[in-house]
């Protein structure tokens, strides 16, 4: 017979309901104790680059929600990069395309984009934290950019550059758009 694992955030909440009591709205629950002994750790909250940064390998899932004033800050220009590397690791690249600036657009058209990563295997995109500028009323994000594969004959590929997203730091007259982060530059060099 299988078992079923239940996340151990997840875990109180059942049980609360299973006993026919609920929670308040507001009211802060008790953490509950482990059900046994052995029950297996819940897994690891803190991102691998460690507390309030993003890990290293961007994981298949989507970004998350930010607030308002989050979106404005480097939470935002890395919620964009995880989209990006979300879409090239699952072969989205007209979705990674399209997040590109119309610079880098004209630089790969939508074929020859594809083309860069259409032959490629369990692709994996790594990109770490980077560094935020400011000048001339506008924010800039750097990142270094990663992305390792295997080709079609199971050799090892890597691609390496940079990733420069913008936003413009909240002047009058600013549009939506120009007011969210998006791509500026994108360089990226086969490196085998």
């Amino acid at each position: 017979m299988a078992m079923t694992k239940i996340s151990a955030a997840l875990a109180p909440a059942l049980l609360l309901l299973g006993c026919g009591q609920s929670q308040a709205p507001g009211e802060q629950a008790e953490p509950a104790a482990p059900a046994t002994a052995n029950a297996p750790a819940p897994p690891d909250p803190m991102p691998a680059g460690g507390p309030g940064r993003a890990p290293d390998v961007i994981p298949a899932e989507a970004p998350p929600r930010l607030t308002a004033e989050a979106e404005r800050g480097v939470e935002g220009a890395r919620n964009v990069l995880l989209g990006f590397a979300r879409a090239i690791e699952r072969k989205r690249y007209d979705e990674a395309w399209a997040l590109l600036s119309p610079a880098d657009r004209a630089k790969w058209s939508r074929p020859a984009f594809t083309a860069m990563f259409g032959d490629l295997g369990n692709i994996t995109v790594a990109i770490p934290d980077g560094t935020t500028e400011g000048a001339a009323g506008s924010l800039y994000y750097t990142a270094p950019v990663t992305i390792t594969a295997a080709d079609k004959d199971g050799r090892p590929v890597r691609i390496e550059g940079s990733a420069v997203l913008r936003r413009v730091n909240d002047v009058d007259g600013a549009t939506p758009e120009q007011l969210r982060w998006h791509f500026a530059t994108l360089t990226l060099d086969w490196t085998h």
